[in-house]
């Protein structure tokens, strides 16, 4: 058997070690090294662990179209459900998802030390939670789109809210999202291959987007003899119980496809204060870097998202156009992918984000300027803009991964789940602070809920916010990917450089 165990790492105090799975069941070895109560190693064959491959790929892209069934579900409609079905103000709603994210710095990086330090399941460290979560987060997503909740009192209402999002976001939906991200880095070691296993996860995004953007607004919106857009409260409650049921599917292909290739085991005794944790972390430049780059990026992206349900409704007057431009929006991101790989390879994953985001950023300023009034010159500017984003979300996933091996080499700790919790938790204040950000705006700019129609003036200001403010978001991505992300082709190819030295070095039989 191969156990690969960094070298400096041993004279570090509570230091981890590693080993490759994948090889170990090549030679028909047992696949991890269990440590017994003597704090020895000993092996125990858990299960054969055939070579990562496109299956791998299809499986991981499936973990996030479930995943997505209830994020993007959530970030695109939640707000029109809470406003329009259950008459929630916009600055309640947006004190909700400000105040969750509170809960979620504890959930998250809490979430993230479990699967670090447990001991891992038979079918692995990360794997295992995609079995014990799927059904939970399915139904706590479910539950949030209860809409005879429109009849209930005041204070039972706003009881009910509180309770279901933190349930499903807080809770359930971090006990499935970090290990499933965190799993990328232990699929394979190999650096073009977790590469592949973003393109592959944000495919998965793209096509539950499709999914969500073109059929959700032809489910629950008609239009009023007035011809006023309107929702339909029935419809919000069976869609969500659909997309629950396709998301158990998709986890459950996730689950049965996918394998863990590399296993990091704790060393007996291995303790570590929540200041030296602080302090590695801290010191992380490429995850600080990251962190504020997704918290805008989400920003952005979930706030232009939440915003187009409201310029389709109020500015274009026209819903069902909003399913055509959510079509639009995603198609430039999958016509990218295949070419994802050659890109990354040529240039780098830093580069090449820098460029699209400085793309997309100034799309969105053009059409702030422009001040569009043809849908279809809205949705040829809108594809072009996609091209830019699509491009850097293609590739966003890989960076947590080189992320997670800087650590291993600044700390000598592998702290995959505790890594991609920091960076979860970033994402959701992104998405917290546009939806946030978005009912707040919605109150400033004098949208009324309850009205059939917005004035003309109240449209244009839905227009601005959702041109001019992910222009601006977009370009400040671009800058901190330009000039504070420091892991740059040459530096992600020396680290793995590095890691696969130091290990080699100790490698035993």
């Amino acid at each position: 058997m191969r156990k690969i165990v960094d070298e400096d790492m041993e004279n570090r105090e509570g230091a981890g070690d590693s080993m490759i799975v994948g090889e170990a069941a090549e030679k028909g070895v047992p696949d991890r090294t269990i440590p017994d109560d003597s704090g020895s190693r000993k092996a125990e064959i858990t299960e054969s662990v055939r070579p990562f491959g496109l299956g791998d790929k299809i499986g991981y892209m499936f973990g996030d179209f479930g995943n997505d069934f209830s994020f993007i579900f959530a970030s695109n409609y939640l707000m029109v459900f809470y406003t329009k079905v259950l008459g929630l103000g916009g600055y309640v709603v947006g004190l909700l998802f400000l105040g969750a994210r509170f809960v979620d710095a504890f959930t998250d990086v809490t979430m993230g030390r479990i699967v670090d330090n447990l001991q891992p399941a038979k079918d692995g460290r990360f794997r295992s939670w995609i079995r014990r979560m799927s059904i939970p987060v399915a139904v706590a997503s479910s539950m949030m789109y209860l809409y005879f909740v429109r009849d209930w009192a005041y204070s039972a209402k706003l009881t009910y809210v509180i309770f279901t999002y933190l349930l499903w976001g807080s809770f359930c939906y971090t006990a499935i999202n970090i290990p499933y991200g965190s799993m990328a880095s232990v699929i394979s070691p190999d650096v073009k291959e977790r590469a592949s296993l973003s393109t592959f996860r944000s495919i998965g995004a793209s096509l539950a987007g499709f999914v969500i953007g073109v059929l959700v607004p032809l489910i629950v919106y008609e239009t009023d003899a007035g011809g006023n857009q309107i929702v339909k409260p029935v419809h919000f409650t069976l869609t969500a119980f659909a997309f629950g049921i396709l998301a158990v599917v998709c986890y459950f292909l996730c689950y049965t496809l996918c394998r863990e290739r590399v296993a990091f085991e704790k060393k007996q005794g291995e303790t570590q204060s929540a200041g030296e944790l602080l302090r590695g972390l801290a010191g992380n430049r490429p995850l600080l870097a990251l962190v504020f780059a997704a918290l805008i990026l989400l920003l952005a992206t979930m706030l232009t998202q939440a915003m187009n349900n409201y310029l389709f409704l109020d500015y274009f007057k026209n819903a069902k156009a909003l399913a055509a431009a959510n079509v639009v929006g995603i198609a430039g991101a999958l016509l990218l992918a295949p070419f994802i790989t050659g890109i990354v390879s040529k240039f780098g994953k830093k580069e090449a984000g820098a460029v699209g985001m400085l793309g997309a950023g100034a799309v969105y300023l053009l059409l702030f300027a422009l001040r569009v009034r043809s849908i279809l010159l809205f949705m040829v500017l809108l594809f072009l803009g996609s091209l830019g984003t699509g491009l850097f979300n293609m590739i966003i996933w890989a960076f947590i991964t080189d992320i997670i091996d800087y650590q291993e080499i600044v700390t000598g700790r592998r702290e995959d789940g505790t890594v991609y919790a920091v960076y979860s938790f970033a994402r959701k204040v992104g998405q917290a602070l546009a939806g946030g950000l978005g009912g707040f705006v919605l109150t400033a700019i004098g949208y009324i809920s309850q009205a059939p129609s917005q004035t003309e003036a109240v449209a244009e200001r839905i227009y601005t916010v959702a041109t001019l403010a992910p222009g601006l978001c977009y370009l400040a991505v671009f800058l901190i990917l330009q000039f504070a992300y420091p892991l740059t082709r040459r530096k992600v190819e020396k680290n793995a450089a590095i890691l696969r030295e130091r290990r080699g070095q100790k490698e035993k039989v």
